[in-house]
Parts: C-alpha cells; sequence; structure tokens
C-alpha cells in the first residue's frame, strides 16, 4: 500500500514513517506541507520520493491509497474530507476536529464512501495498556470503583509553538493530551463517560490557551475518574491508578510513545509487576489498520473512538470555562 503523508510533521518523522515501513509492501510516496521548500526537505531527510504544497496533486498522484494527517487540528476535517471524497483511507491524528459536529461529519462520509477512518490514539496500542485492559477484563480487580490518570508532563520545547499559543489551531493541554486521556479511559472501562467537572489554568507556559487541567469524570456505571493534564510538570511522572473491590493496578511511566512503564498488581496476596509485550506503538496501531482495510477487523481507535475522545475533551474545556458540571454530547453516537 502507498501512502501520502499531510503534515510535514514530528511526530511523522520520529514514529510514523518507520511504523508505515514495517508493515510489509507498505512505502511513503508523498508528503504534504504548506512551506515548498521546508516540504521537500523533509522529503529528502525522510526519503520520500514526493513533495507537495497542493492536496489536490497529493490526493491525485498515482498509487495512494492511503493518507496519515498529522497536520494542526483545525486543518483535519478539511484534509479528511478531501481524501475520503478521493477515495482514500484515512489515519488521523487527534483530536479529529474543533468540534463533535464536524468529527461526525467526517465519521459518516468514511461511512459513505465505504473507507477505513481511524483516529490515531497509540495509547490504546501499548503492551501495558493491553495487559491493564485484560486484567479488568478478568475480574482481577473485582469491580472497578474508581481510576486515576495523571498525565502532567513538561511538554518539550520543539513541541510547544501552536500549542500553547494559538487557540484556533486547537492548542491547549485538554485539545494535546485531555484527548488521549478520554480514550484511555473508555479503552479500560467499556463506557463513555457522562459528566465532567473541571478547572484549567495557565501556569507559565500556555498564552492564551491553557497549560494545566484536572478534572473528575463520572461514568455511567457510578465509577469515578479523576485525570490531571498538564505541559508544565518536569517531575510529576505519568501513569493510571484502577482500583477494584478485589484489587488495585499502579501503571507508572506508560502514558508515553514509548514502550516502557511499569505495571504493579496489588491484592490480598501483595504486589506482582506484571509482564507485558514491549512492541513499538505506532507499527502495532498500522498493522491493526492494515488489517481493517483488508477486511479484517477493525482499527484500534475508529473514527468513533475519536468522536468520543474528542467530546470529553470538549465537555471538560466547557465546564472549565463556565465553572459548572457538564454533560457530555456525543451527538448521538
Amino acid at each position: 500500500m502507498k501512502w501520502g503523508l499531510i503534515g510535514a510533521s514530528t511526530i511523522a518523522s520520529e514514529h510514523m514513517i518507520g511504523a508505515i515501513r514495517a508493515q510489509s509492501g507498505h512505502t511513503v510516496e508523498a508528503v504534504l506541507s504548506s512551506n515548498a521548500a521546508r516540504g521537500q526537505d523533509f522529503a529528502t531527510r525522510n526519503g520520500i520520493p514526493h513533495a507537495f504544497s497542493d492536496l489536490e496533486a497529493l490526493l491525485e498522484h498515482p498509487g495512494i491509497s492511503a493518507v496519515y494527517i498529522s497536520t494542526t487540528n483545525e486543518k483535519h476535517v478539511s484534509q479528511a474530507m478531501a481524501a475520503f471524497a478521493a477515495g482514500k483511507h484515512v489515519l488521523c491524528e487527534k483530536p479529529l476536529a474543533l468540534s463533535v459536529d464536524d468529527a461526525a461529519m467526517m465519521v459518516e462520509a468514511a461511512k459513505g464512501a465505504g473507507l477505513v477512518f481511524a483516529t490515531n490514539h497509540h495509547l490504546r496500542c501499548s503492551g501495558a495498556h493491553l495487559a491493564i485492559r485484560q486484567m479488568i477484563a478478568r475480574g482481577r480487580l473485582g469491580r472497578v470503583l474508581s481510576m486515576r490518570v495523571f498525565h502532567a508532563v513538561s511538554l518539550p520545547e520543539h513541541l510547544r509553538g501552536w500549542r500553547i499559543d494559538n487557540a484556533a489551531a486547537g492548542g491547549g493541554v485538554i485539545a494535546d493530551i485531555t484527548v488521549h486521556d478520554a480514550d484511555t479511559v473508555r479503552f479500560h472501562l467499556g463506557e463513555d463517560p457522562k459528566t465532567v467537572v473541571a478547572q484549567a489554568v495557565s501556569s507559565g507556559l500556555g498564552r492564551g490557551v491553557e497549560d494545566s487541567v484536572m478534572s473528575v469524570w463520572t461514568m455511567p456505571s457510578g465509577i469515578m475518574v479523576q485525570s490531571h493534564e498538564s505541559f508544565t510538570h518536569p517531575y510529576a511522572g505519568s501513569g493510571i491508578e484502577i482500583h477494584g473491590t478485589e484489587g488495585s493496578l499502579f501503571a507508572q511511566g506508560v502514558m508515553t510513545q514509548r514502550p516502557t512503564g511499569t505495571v504493579t498488581m496489588t491484592d490480598r496476596d501483595g504486589a506482582l509487576q506484571l509482564n507485558y509485550d514491549r512492541h513499538d506503538l505506532y507499527s502495532y496501531g498500522l498493522k491493526a489498520f492494515s488489517q481493517a482495510i483488508a477486511g479484517r477487523g477493525r482499527p484500534a481507535a475508529d473514527g468513533v473512538d475519536g468522536l468520543k475522545s474528542l467530546a470529553v475533551a470538549l465537555a471538560v474545556a466547557r465546564s472549565a470555562r463556565e465553572g459548572r458540571a457538564v454533560d457530555v454530547d456525543y451527538k448521538g453516537y
């Protein structure tokens, strides 16, 4: 399968190009950048044959059947819709869009065209998270009572830019990290957050956007979820805790793009560190995406998963803005 990259991004060069090439018979044929010189430099550095600054030209390039979108957040919807119209399968970075209505339009366009549409929620592809989910499904924790997500980090300087000062492009920690945590919670608990209450601040990095947020989510089953995301915490560490009537899981260093971290199960017999498969997260997701195109299974996270994580993040943002509890609106999905 031949791929086109829509966006000459850091995540594409550091993770996705290698993951695509790790799939048998998959090649990266072209890259799109709004800056022609930057796009050509990116193509040269990454061994990509063609560089374009016009989306239509990339979509018309012979043989391309799938695209990976990693541009700034406000561009995703128009680029994905153009790709669907051109008959291309789409793997899109999160958040899918800046509104749930736009995400729904993307989901329906893909469905109508018979194309595979996936969200690049890499955490659910992690061996650590797959092991955690399996423990919950096996009932090792008993009835789950609560979950805590701590995902406060120091945003690397080379990733700052629009993320810390451009609200129109979808900047801010909620769009960048809360969407990942929303998907992780849904992945582990198998249900969608119902109501959220949140507070957000700019704690030294954000300029016109929030750089830190804390929220509490109510799940339909009654499970309580606490979530903390930040760009300004260099030593906080990241992870999740899941507590049940028969045991607790403590996972540290697992909210990352790398196959790292520890997962410890604690119950009446004491503490046990779990072993898990430390595969590449993005290669795992690309394999699932490719198999879905071939009619075998579904993507690791599809378009509806991306829509729902976006809906939670937008509810968190609205709650922080309005100072009240907010119901999450999934627009019927």
